[in-house]
């Protein structure tokens, strides 16, 4: 498939725009550890990288709605003081950014994480001014999953095409969230999915660095 011909860039942002991993983990640590369980293995800790933690704490330790919910309100007491400071951006990603923007591409942010934490950490890394919207999930779990945040995108911006838009991931929510919103997608191989993982969810092209995405899009 050809992006070149896409103006409206969509872009997931953990393990895509920037590397939150050690503050999104150390946060998941920090909830565990009040309920008294051991620090889990990397594998299990790369899965809360991507779904919301609504989804990924009953997946990989069965707790309740109720227990859902308090556990994250202990994840952002982390996450707020410390968690949202630990972060880079990845290699090469403000040059891309910047110079999709100079192209005249429309840059978007769409992610299931919060949108204040999103905005603050692009605010910090100076990355904030490259991007004509940054949408995110809300803090109150109304509107988390990823089709929905693609779509509140579209919504705000209502002059932008489906046709011309492109949505960019690392994990298989992104991928499946452009399939909903009728948009393609590109699967970058740098973040927190597994190339399979990502040919399983039908990405329609692969970018395994940020150098390779932009020769992608221009």
């Amino acid at each position: 498939m050809d992006f070149k011909n896409k103006k409206h860039i969509f872009f997931d942002f953990d393990g895509t725009v920037v590397d939150t991993g050690r503050g999104v983990k150390n946060g998941v640590k920090y909830a565990l550890e009040h309920y008294g369980y051991s620090i889990p293995d990397t594998a299990v800790l790369n899965g809360f990288m991507g779904p919301p933690l609504s989804d990924s704490f009953p997946r990989f330790y069965g707790f309740s709605a109720e227990k859902t919910e308090d556990a994250i309100q202990v994840y952002r007491e982390y996450y707020r003081e410390k968690g949202v400071h630990e972060f880079e951006p990845y290699p090469g990603i403000e040059n891309l950014l910047g110079t999709l923007k100079d192209a005249g591409r429309d840059l978007f942010i769409a992610t299931t994480k919060p949108e204040k934490f999103a905005k603050l950490i692009l605010s910090d890394a100076g990355l904030d001014k490259y991007f004509r919207f940054i949408g995110g999930a809300t803090l109150d779990g109304s509107m988390e999953d990823k089709p929905d945040i693609i779509n509140y995108v579209f919504a705000s911006n209502p002059d932008i095409q489906r046709s011309a838009s492109v949505m960019i991931g690392d994990r298989k929510f992104d991928i499946n969230g452009a399939k909903i919103c009728g948009i393609p997608s590109i699967a970058v191989l740098y973040g927190y999915g597994s190339r399979e993982e990502l040919e399983e969810a039908g990405a329609n092209g692969f970018a395994s660095s940020t150098a390779e995405l932009l020769d992608m899009l221009l």
